[in-house]
């Protein structure tokens, strides 16, 4: 799977989602990529609020919202992530 900054979550099975996002978001900021656009569709939502609830959680990440229009409006999530700390 490439590590660009876009995660679209269709192509995976909802029970990997738990370990899926963190796994990337943290491959992603090894990168220096801080600005990250989860794709999980409009549906029902269940599969957005999963989302939401564990973004909520990480400390990793130091916002998120919804999408704007040009994004792909509540189908996607934009997330900020907090940049790595220098290695001693």
């Amino acid at each position: 799977m490439p590590i660009d900054g876009t995660l679209d979550l269709h192509a995976f099975n909802p029970a990997e989602i738990k370990t899926l996002v963190p796994d990337y978001l943290e491959e992603c900021r090894q990168r220096g990529i801080l600005r990250v656009r989860i794709v999980h569709g409009k549906g029902t939502g269940t599969l957005r609020r999963t989302v939401h609830a564990l973004l909520g959680r990480l400390e990793m990440v130091a916002g998120f919202r919804l999408a704007d229009e040009t994004s792909g409006s509540w189908g996607a999530t934009l997330v900020v992530l907090r940049g790595q700390e220098p290695s001693a």
